[in-house]
């Protein structure tokens, strides 16, 4: 369903998640392979914003195809222009607005008809009377055929189980070649779902060798800032590295690690103390700018950044109680005047917040002993 295929739109500056699929729409005759766009609040873009009702209208119309004439004109844009040849489609109309529901259930949070046809199972299987039976097979032929195969994620059995328990002993599934069902093959289904739900039981409980996959910790935003003097208690600003927290690296003191930053990345030895001495890390950053770059710089700069932070919390101690206080939160550090440094709203790397997330786990490594380092 959504994938990796993610995308978003701004409505009155709030972000829309979506994704989309491909589809064709008929126009003027000819038709053209492009992208259907399913956004979170209903709203689907088969060129031009509609609601679902309104998409069923563009399906009843053709405007949204999802069968083809032999011998018609297809495009797709600015790539190739073809006709069809024995055309033959997967989707019915009733097929794929029954996706683009699950979709838009998906992309809230909701169930969609596969969680609900499972969760009817549940109940079927917790008392299972002809009642429960049947609302489970409502809930399982709900589910859009393509994905029914999926249901229970088993790329071996596929939607077998689902299908022969919902049908029951002597009933017939949706699928003419499997014929009636016997007690043979019911008891079976039965006995995988007993199965499934041992697994799942000890899926739940089973806790990985070496511990979460995520952090336990909020993540913690730095937010791009102007550090102009210390003060007595600057919190996570201290984690900047335009925060002015001398260093001395090499024999040189620095302001800030912006400020040694700025002043190693430059090819002239000699002005690098006219950067050290800059009012502020803004400065030292213009000044560099303006003198040439080392030739080695950018397969350098973050050997050199790293460097520079171990030297920050080794010589402040108090900073360094600062960024082991985040515990094993994703830092997440915005800098505008760079997309390698900050994270910037998800469009940037992020590199700042990484290396201050390695300074983090050595200085714990060092706490706890575990290497004299």
């Amino acid at each position: 369903m959504i994938g990796n295929r993610i995308t978003h739109r701004t409505a009155d500056g709030v972000r829309i998640p979506g994704t989309w699929r491909h589809a064709f729409i008929r126009n003027g005759g000819q038709y053209f392979l492009t992208d259907l766009f399913i956004y979170a609040d209903g709203l689907i873009d088969c060129w031009g914003l509609v609601t679902v009702a309104e998409f069923e209208e563009k399906l009843r119309t053709g405007w949204v195809a999802t069968s083809f004439p032999e011998g018609g004109e297809a495009s797709a844009h600015e790539l190739a222009d073809w006709k069809f040849g024995e055309p033959e489609s997967w989707i019915t109309p009733e097929l794929l607005v029954a996706e683009v529901r699950d979709t838009i259930d998906e992309l809230n949070g909701r169930p969609d008809s596969t969680d609900r046809c499972l969760a009817a199972v549940d109940v079927f299987l917790a008392d299972r009377t002809e009642e429960n039976r049947e609302a489970a097979r409502a809930a399982f032929l709900a589910v859009p055929e393509p994905q029914r195969r999926f249901a229970l994620g088993d790329m071996d059995r596929k939607d077998w189980p689902l299908r022969v328990l919902v049908a029951g002993p002597g009933g017939r599934t949706y699928l003419e070649f499997d014929g009636t069902v016997t007690q043979e093959k019911y008891d079976g289904a039965l006995a995988y779902f007993e199965e499934r739900a041992r697994w799942n039981t000890q899926r739940a409980s089973h806790v990985p060798a070496d511990g979460p996959v995520t952090p336990h910790a909020s993540a913690i935003q730095l937010n791009h800032s102007y550090a102009g003097k210390r003060v007595a208690d600057p919190g996570k600003l201290g984690l900047r590295h335009d925060y002015p927290a001398p260093i001395t690296v090499a024999d040189t003191a620095y302001p800030s690690v912006a400020h040694a930053y700025w002043a190693l990345s430059v090819a002239e030895p000699e002005s690098r103390h006219t950067i050290a001495a800059a009012e502020n890390a803004p400065a030292a950053r213009t000044l560099a700018a303006g003198l040439p770059r080392r030739e080695d710089w950018e397969h350098v700069r973050t050997a050199v950044m790293t460097y520079l932070l171990r030297a920050k919390y080794d010589q402040h101690p108090e900073l360094a109680e600062v960024l082991l206080a985040t515990d094993d939160a994703t830092v997440i550090y915005d800098d505008m005047n760079s997309a390698f440094w900050g994270d910037n709203s998800g469009q940037g790397r992020n590199w700042s917040g990484r290396l201050l997330e390695l300074v983090r786990s050595e200085l714990r490594m060092r706490g706890a002993g575990i290497f004299d380092v």
